[in-house]
């Protein structure tokens, strides 16, 4: 898919003539570290969580739980790539304060419109902290589709027909470096369940697409048909959790599907070498949720090169040249950005050294992501309980709900993850939220 003119495809073998509004280095890690210390400082100049009368953990409208939620998943890297501090105590306020009266990511002030996704962001950025040692999902039911999450937990919510990968990717998610982080098999039997499910359901396809979602018939209650769109951070969670698959497994049907899904990444969100957001992204028409995705996946493909690292010399030069990009359209300034005046990031990289005029948490975090996740070469990968990692377990937290269909597991199986009785436990996975005493 082409969308650039050859006149900006030539721009883009021109970094180093453009002018960023942030200086980088990718040669030094110093000067990494101070671009995204600048870039991490406009992000969390948007949260207002702190301040008195607000909510911890709370971003202020257009934005929703869920993307504060993936924000401080961000923020753990941060703190665990580049060694600066200076936001753990917002961060660790905002993991324990959402992680609700159960310990469950489920807050009675965000139930009325919660979804298995929003709790997944949350979950994963808990499971951020468990696996970088910082200091100190299911929720299923199986009459339909054979299977599957939700995309809402309660009927009442608009989108409970509708059951998406992004939902079951973060259980895939979270249930394999869960497998990896305990040595527990059966977080490693959820995870292959998921992707079994979601590849039965035509939502993976046969090139490995990560397709939306599918559509729950209320006449047959199967579902029928299937959301064709793919999203940068759909093909990003799977990714990663197949990483994790292969770190754990070493079964070569997982190799398989991470070169798979690496493959189409490059194929479908990278144009001329840059990442961008192909559904929305060349038309401008992205909506707040959408202007994030892009971090999300540049996550999940650093993290993938530190428990697959055979991924490295694929994924390695893809993030640097992204890191160019990002950083030299981080030269805004507006009323709406509070950081320091032109270095605020735009949305589109693939027109280097102009700003898009876009402005927002999503443009922030992608840029951060860019920028910091080019010093994973630092970073080691993430600790289990046999390799130090320091988080008590709390076997009993997230396992609250009993209002969804539980399938047949031991008491012997709950075993907690460490630092997370995190998610939602309607169906087996006992997990630990985050430092809730």
């Amino acid at each position: 898919m082409k969308w650039l003119s050859t006149a900006t495809v030539v721009a883009l073998s021109l970094f180093g003539n453009v002018a960023h509004g942030i200086e980088l280095d990718l040669e030094s890690s110093a000067s990494v570290k101070e671009a995204a210390g600048t870039i991490a400082f406009g992000l969390m100049r948007f949260y207002t969580g702190n301040n008195t009368g607000d909510t911890p953990g709370n971003l202020p409208d257009p934005y929703f739980w869920w993307e504060a939620g993936a924000m401080f998943g961000t923020m753990v890297d941060y703190w665990a790539i580049t060694g600066d501090d200076s936001y753990n105590d917002v961060i660790l306020q905002a993991l324990v304060h959402n992680a609700g009266e159960n310990s469950d990511y489920n807050p009675a002030n965000h139930s009325l419109s919660m979804g298995n996704d929003d709790q997944g962001f949350w979950a994963m950025a808990a499971m951020s902290a468990a696996e970088n040692r910082f200091p100190n999902p299911p929720r299923t039911k199986f009459k339909t589709c054979g299977g599957g999450l939700r995309w809402q937990v309660f009927h009442t919510n608009k989108g409970f027909d509708y059951k998406n990968s992004i939902s079951n990717g973060c259980l895939f998610n979270v249930a394999a470096r869960l497998a990896r982080y305990t040595g527990n098999n059966t977080y490693l039997n959820w995870a292959e369940r998921v992707w079994e499910w979601e590849d039965e359901r035509g939502l993976i396809s046969d090139s490995f697409e990560i397709r939306d979602g599918t559509h729950i018939s209320n006449i047959t209650n199967e579902c029928e048909s299937v959301d064709q769109n793919q999203w940068s951070y759909n093909a990003g969670i799977f990714l990663y959790g197949a990483a994790v698959m292969y770190n754990v497994t070493e079964d070569q049907v997982w190799r398989d599907r991470i070169d798979g899904v690496l493959a189409n990444i490059q194929r479908r969100f990278f144009q001329d070498g840059i990442m961008f957001e192909q559904i929305c992204e060349p038309f401008a028409n992205c909506n707040i949720d959408q202007r994030s995705f892009k971090g999300y996946l540049t996550r999940w493909m650093a993290w993938t090169t530190r428990v697959a690292p055979y991924t490295y010399d694929t994924i390695h030069p893809l993030l640097l040249a992204d890191a160019e990009a990002a950083a030299s359209i981080c030269t805004g300034t507006s009323p709406e950005f509070r950081g320091h005046p032109g270095t605020g990031c735009g949305m589109r990289w693939t027109t280097p050294g102009v700003h898009d005029g876009l402005y927002g948490v999503g443009e922030q975090m992608n840029a951060l992501s860019a920028v910091m996740y080019t010093l994973m070469d630092d970073v080691d990968p993430p600790a289990t309980l046999s390799s130090g990692a320091t988080s008590p377990d709390d076997p009993t937290g997230g396992t609250q709900d009993v209002s969804f269909e539980l399938p047949d597991i031991t008491t012997g199986d709950r075993v907690g993850a460490g630092i997370l009785t995190v998610l939602y436990m309607a169906s087996c996975l006992g997990f630990t939220s985050f430092l809730v005493l």
